[in-house]
């Protein structure tokens, strides 16, 4: 074998080495002998040697035979017994340190030897590895790997305990990294996916032109940039067994387990299956259920597998292939979610020949939130986009006729259609009360919690199951991605040892299409008087330049806690404010929701990015004699 790391050439080369070492030695050896004589002669007492001996013979006047005689006949060294002696000590030292010197020649060049080889094992280990190397690392790593998969699935205890999995678990999450990066925190979520955002579910999602949206979950927000529906990728948790395992702590989600039973004095929590987890701090962000009607629960089992309760991703992935499969679809519900679903399917009729029906009982749709004139208005823009809407429609029954559904209203029509969505509000999850003896507010529901989201001295709760104390508007309960957002935020700052007040005016909006949307603040409530000023829109104003702008198309996203430092208002003389005529366009403008005189809302109508003016005037709680100024801080009249 021939090569840089020849067995050949390393056995050559060693022996070579050896054989150079030896005549080394030898030659040291002969040069200190030859050396320790010389030093003898030189050291030896020359009135004691050979000139001594001959100086005496001399003296005795004998004969010169005789003195070549005596000398030749001496054995050793001249000098006598004691230069041998020496002669026999020097020449025995001589031998010895050669001998070590040639050990220690011999040894460094081993060590020498066996580095030189190692480098080269080393440079040759790069290009080729062995197979026992390999078995043995691939060994190591299956071991670290039953290590690891011998672990229990579910942590025995989590320092951080958030129970629920949706946006404001999620908020609370990273707010609790943010100010302890080294915390463990679990969330434990019924839900089987990791945390999401909702909003696009009803929104973005439809308008996609992707085939396999419902597969990625990504779409195309309004200013054309492209996002996942996930706030994270599964790469930004760790595995919920190695939790309590990794130094620097993390995220780790529990999907697919409900949180059954809670016991706050002893902080353990009990789930589905009987797993138990202690906790130091704990947070419920257990969100709400759709609510279904009553008709629709008692009509049976054929017309309960005919209807879809619109929450979750499983709710969109099952009503768009239904789109796809039947001919007609109904929504009912008038509000925010019912109109959006409204629309996005409104979109499909042309398409795809699809009928969609949209029924409520109020006089158009977000009745109850927008003023009748705006939303007579925004119930023409609806059937604009294919939509049979149906106001002041009350649901008596529903059944099964031949192959479709029919459905009976209280003034005598009838509706046949062969899918039903129920889009009519939202019931807070609050199994966990009883166990946990926690309060529920009777008047909004929801668990009860302090000004700092605090239930117990280690329970917060937040999102759409919190009931909290609004300093300006008394106790609210609010249902938004703002509001889950911010809430989520402040319940991980407060179990971090913050101990903030939740004084955040949160925000909600709704996008009818990209054409058409807009944002409130505080009581939006359409039976309190409203004074609303519209202004001609621009192609500026619409929700899709709101997001260009902003850079994201959930725009709470860019959403923060501040508000205007200072307002002016021109003083000006009360004027008799006229309500807008029947008919209108109402391209935008701002509509002030009022209570004892004082704006409590704030409806912003395809204007965009002023919020913190809105969050402002309602804090400040100031009567305004002319609401035309007040409307102008919001810049309506710029083209």
């Amino acid at each position: 074998q021939s090569g840089p790391f020849s067995p050949f050439r390393w056995r050559w080369g060693r022996e070579r080495t050896w054989r150079r070492s030896v005549l080394v030695a030898v030659t040291a050896v002969m040069f200190r002998c030859r050396v320790a004589a010389t030093v003898v002669r030189a050291l030896g007492p020359r009135s004691r040697g050979r000139a001594g001996a001959g100086n005496l013979l001399q003296r005795w006047k004998l004969p010169l035979e005789a003195q070549l005689s005596r000398q030749m006949a001496t054995s050793g060294i001249p000098g006598g017994r004691y230069d041998n002696v020496v002669l026999a000590v020097f020449t025995g030292l001589s031998a010895l340190g050669a001998g070590i010197y040639v050990y220690r020649i011999l040894k460094d060049n081993n060590r020498h030897y066996d580095e030189r080889r190692a480098a080269l094992e080393k440079i040759r280990q790069q290009f080729e590895k062995p197979p026992a190397v390999a078995d043995a690392a691939s060994q190591s790593t299956a071991a670290s790997e039953t290590e690891a998969s011998a672990r229990p699935e579910c942590p025995s205890h989590a320092p951080f305990l958030l129970i629920g999995g949706g946006t404001a678990a999620f908020a609370a999450a990273r707010s609790i990294r943010a100010r302890d990066p080294g915390a463990r925190v679990l969330i434990v979520s019924e839900d089987p996916e990791l945390p999401y955002m909702r909003p696009p579910l009803s929104k973005e999602l439809w308008f996609s032109e992707d085939p396999d949206v419902t597969q990625t979950l990504r779409f195309k927000q309004w200013n054309g940039k492209e996002r996942s529906i996930y706030f994270q990728p599964p790469s930004f948790y760790v595995p919920a067994r190695d939790l309590p395992y990794i130094e620097n702590g993390g995220v780790a989600v529990l999907s697919g387990r409900k949180v059954v039973h809670m016991d706050v004095r002893g902080n353990v929590v009990k789930l589905d299956d009987g797993t138990q987890i202690s906790y130091d701090k704990c947070l419920i962000a257990t969100g709400g259920s759709p609510r279904n009607l009553p008709v629709i629960e008692r009509a049976g089992k054929e017309v309960l597998q005919r209807l879809t309760l619109f929450r979750k991703i499983d709710d969109f992935h099952s009503l768009e292939k239904i789109s796809r499969e039947v001919k007609s679809i109904t929504i009912i519900g008038g509000g925010f979610l019912g109109s959006e679903l409204a629309c996005a399917l409104g979109r499909k009729v042309q398409s795809r020949g699809l009928e969609v029906i949209q029924m409520f009982p109020e006089n158009g749709n977000m009745g109850r939130v927008l003023p009748e004139y705006l939303s007579n208005w925004t119930t023409n823009k609806v059937r604009q986009e294919g939509v049979n809407v149906m106001p002041n429609a009350v649901v008596k029954s529903v059944s099964v006729s031949g192959d479709r559904l029919l459905i009976k209203l209280k003034d005598g029509r009838k509706v046949e259609t062969d899918h039903i969505v129920a889009a009519v509000g939202l019931e807070p999850n609050v199994e966990l009360a009883k166990s946990a003896g926690l309060e529920v507010d009777s008047d909004f529901g929801g668990f009860r919690v302090n000004a700092e989201l605090q239930a117990r001295s280690n329970i917060w709760v937040a999102g759409d199951a919190a009931c909290f104390y609004d300093i300006k508007l008394g106790r609210r309960r609010v249902e938004h991605h703002d509001h889950a957002v911010v809430s989520g935020r402040l319940a991980g700052e407060n179990m971090t040892g913050a101990a903030k007040p939740y004084w955040h005016q949160s925000m909600f909006w709704s996008d009818l299409g990209p054409e058409v949307g807009y944002e409130a603040i505080g009581l939006v409530d359409s039976s309190l008087p409203t004074v609303g000023v519209f202004a001609k829109a621009t192609s500026k104003d619409t929700p899709k330049s709101a997001t260009e702008q902003s850079g994201t198309g959930i725009r709470s996203e860019s959403e923060t806690e501040t508000e205007a430092s200072e307002l002016k208002v021109s003083a000006a003389s009360p004027s008799s404010l006229q309500v807008p005529q029947q008919g209108e366009d109402y391209g935008k403008g701002v509509v002030f929701y009022l209570r004892d005189k004082v704006v409590v809302g704030i409806v912003l109508w395809n204007i965009f990015n002023r919020m913190p003016i809105a969050r402002k005037i309602i804090k400040d709680g100031e009567e305004h004699a002319d609401l035309n100024e007040v409307a102008k801080l919001f810049n309506i009249h710029e083209e």
